[in-house]
């Protein structure tokens, strides 16, 4: 019974979030992680028959989760912003500092500054960048945790992901054509 009650109450903040968005998008199940690839990798439950392509963006609630980057007639394989390999370019919502979210293997993330001294406190907002090619401007990506401005080669700031990676259980495809 509590099992059914904790997914009710996540399939209700879905279906807020995903009424709340003000383009057209698709619901989807995770159907498929690996443990050894937990942070790295998700397979959701949709397919190029359901109109999903390659550089799709994908959210949960809370915030940016990654993008598509396989896709076969009934499922989507999609590379989190948590692996390592990620790269988001990313700014801080209050000042404007600019900068690349790199993935942890965790829900802690690194943001590496371009700036030398950049404007920037623990609690700050990161979203993404108005100049990223491959993701849409201003979708919430985390908060800053801590902000190390001695780090070599650039000043660099631990950030909490604001979308719950490690346990999600549905995300939202939000069609994007990279620029």
């Amino acid at each position: 019974m509590t099992e059914l009650e904790r997914k009710n109450e996540q399939l209700q903040k879905l279906l807020g979030y995903f009424e709340a968005q003000k383009q057209e998008v698709i619901a989807a199940p995770i159907i498929g992680r690996s443990v050894d690839d937990w942070w790295k990798q998700i397979v959701l439950g949709r397919g190029s028959q359901d109109g999903i392509e390659v550089g799709f963006v994908v959210t949960g609630i809370g915030g940016l989760i990654g993008r598509v980057v396989d896709v076969t007639p009934n499922t989507s394989r999609v590379l989190l912003i948590s692996d390592p390999t990620s790269r988001v370019g990313a700014r801080v919502s209050r000042t404007g500092t600019m900068g690349v979210v790199i993935g942890g293997s965790s829900r802690i993330a690194v943001m590496r500054f371009f700036e030398k001294v950049p404007k920037v406190s623990p609690g700050d907002t990161i979203t993404t960048s108005p100049v990223s090619r491959l993701f849409p401007d201003a979708l919430p990506i985390g908060r800053i945790q801590s902000v190390d401005l001695e780090k070599g080669p650039a000043p660099e700031a631990k950030v909490l992901l604001t979308a719950p990676i490690n346990d999600l259980e549905w995300a939202v495809i939000h069609p994007y054509q990279s620029k």
